[in-house]
């Protein structure tokens, strides 16, 4: 069983894949290192990063989330204002100290290496932690990074089967298909987000799971507001300057005076670009269901706050319980990976979770949920992952901003109709998955191809 919760995390920026997934992996290693009784004798740490982890894991925060791991920092708890200063110390000092207090060498040279040219063979995002004393490798452990910061270690990626991640418990209502969801839908006249409630029943009780949905939804909010008070230039060599404060002044001082009948764009916009560029600048955001494309969800939800009516418990845990069901659906059957499969399996596929989920909370039924899922992937396939500089920001942050508005339309075409459509969300799914693996790996967040080599990084 995939939870809500696994679909939506707390993290920090850039990279669900590159920074959130790296980090636990530091967290997990230096665990098992201590569980096994090498950490006393333990006196340097290593680190090796392949295929896209390698190369765009210094645009995208690789090393820095390796050592926050290795620190037994964790993405949802760490301080994210005192990061820099972490960094600089181990930098100047080239040792990491651990949770227990314990000082090791952890240097320049060796610390973590870059292994551009190398790719491991079952995921492009692969990492390999390594535990030395007096100079001989005591402990080493390779983890692969495979989407929304879900981790897979070599035991678990040779089963191919991302629910090993976590203990395995059986839902009442499995499903591993649109169509099965569909069916039990009907069988038991529940809605999408009724159905996963009760499936997520297993692991919680109903309050705590609507806290917890609460304070994913609270997590977002303050992102959103956050970014609109962050000025300045985005870190990196792009220089980019942050948009969202500017655009969300200009936005206020026209609310009284504005008769443009899109202004709903605007602020969808706004809230998306605040959201990618708090991600860009390494802030805390919800992973959702990666990084990358963190900016959708919580656009459209603010969205229907907005210009609908104001978002209270039920309607949030409605509203994520039913994205989480679609993104379940992607991470059993294709991927949520841009490195494995492109921007669509981030973008397409937060467009696709956020269409459906505001479908069922404006009242659609199952039949139209499922068809504005479709419709937002639909009209994502194809889409490549090719960040200019190695950076989450160009042309990131804007494609989540029109992400959201693909969200919206997708729901609003779903609704308009009867539920009757020709291409199924299975179907959609499967070739977006065929596309990504058809897809040329220079496409697929290498910055390699696309407008990372036809942008000059300034």
């Amino acid at each position: 069983m995939i939870s809500v919760f696994d679909m939506f995390k707390i993290g920090i920026g850039p990279s669900s894949s590159h920074t959130v997934g790296p980090m636990k992996a530091g967290k997990i290693f230096i665990e098992l290192v201590s569980s096994k009784g090498l950490l006393n004798e333990v006196d340097e740490l290593r680190a090796d990063l392949f295929g896209s982890l390698a190369q765009t894991g210094q645009g995208h925060g690789t090393g820095k989330a390796v050592i926050l791991g290795l620190m037994g920092e964790d993405p949802e708890t760490v301080d994210t204002d005192a990061i820099d200063g972490i960094l600089k110390h181990v930098s100047d000092s080239e040792s990491l100290k651990l949770a227990n207090g314990k000082i090791v060498d952890f240097t320049r040279e060796h610390g973590i290496v870059y292994n551009r040219l190398i790719n491991l063979e079952a995921h492009a995002n692969a990492m390999t932690l390594y535990a030395y004393a007096k100079g001989e490798c005591v402990y080493k452990r390779t983890y692969y990074s495979v989407g929304g910061g879900f981790i897979l270690d070599e035991d678990e990626i040779a089963q191919q089967d991302a629910s090993l991640a976590a203990p395995i418990i059986s839902a009442p209502f499995d499903f591993h298909s649109a169509n099965e969801l569909l069916e039990l839908c009907r069988k038991n006249g529940l809605s999408v987000s009724s159905l996963m409630m009760e499936n997520e029943k297993c692991l919680a009780d109903e309050n705590q799971i609507k806290e917890g949905l609460w304070q994913i939804w609270m997590t977002m909010k303050t992102c959103i507001e956050r970014g609109y008070q962050k000025e300045g230039l985005l870190p990196g060599g792009l220089k980019l300057r942050r948009r969202a404060p500017a655009l969300y002044r200009q936005l206020k001082a026209e609310s009284k005076t504005c008769n443009d009948p899109l202004k709903a764009v605007d602020w969808v916009d706004l809230f998306a670009l605040s959201v990618n560029e708090q991600n860009a600048a390494g802030d805390r955001v919800v992973t959702a269901p990666t990084n990358g494309a963190a900016g959708i969800i919580p656009a459209v939800l603010c969205y229907y706050d907005t210009y609908v009516e104001t978002v209270d418990i039920e309607i949030a845990t409605r509203f994520l319980l039913t994205a989480a069901a679609i993104g379940i659906l992607y991470k059993k059957n294709a991927s949520i990976s841009g490195a494995e499969v492109g921007c669509q399996g981030e973008v397409g596929v937060a467009c696709s979770m956020a269409a459906g989920a505001l479908t069922e909370i404006m009242g659609g039924t199952i039949e139209h949920v499922e068809n504005a899922a479709e419709i937002g992937m639909e009209h994502n396939l194809g889409l490549t992952c090719d960040p200019v500089g190695g950076l989450v920001q160009v042309p990131c942050i804007e494609r989540n901003a029109m992400g959201a508005m693909k969200a919206i339309n997708a729901s609003r075409m779903a609704l308009r109709g009867d539920g009757n459509h020709k291409v199924s969300l299975d179907k959609v799914i499967k070739t977006m998955m065929d596309t990504g693996m058809d897809m040329r790996s220079k496409y697929k967040e290498t910055a390699q191809g696309g407008l990372a080599v036809n942008i000059v990084e300034c």
